[in-house]
């Protein structure tokens, strides 16, 4: 003799099931993923840590000097030979 309830429950659960998967599809693809930063070059982070306050003059001159000698195409962009300071005109 079959009455029926696991017929009800089975496609009760079914459902759940489906909009619970449904939801968690919609709500992890409608969050925006956070986007990874673009590598800094050398000289970037060394403009950058300048600014910043983290070295002194000396220590930005120094090794803005040892980037230029020892500047190569694994660092990526090429070193400006300026100093940020005279960029904001101050």
């Amino acid at each position: 003799m079959h009455d029926g309830s696991w017929g009800f429950l089975g496609m009760h659960l079914f459902w759940w099931l489906f909009w619970a998967v449904l939801l968690f599809a919609f709500f992890s693809l409608a969050t925006p993923m956070p986007r990874r930063r673009a590598r800094e070059t050398p000289f970037e982070i060394l403009q950058r840590r300048y600014a910043a306050g983290e070295i002194s003059t000396g220590e930005y001159e120094e090794r803005k000097a040892l980037l230029v000698k020892d500047q190569s195409p694994i660092f990526g962009a090429t070193v400006k030979k300026t100093d940020p300071r005279q960029e904001n005109g101050d």
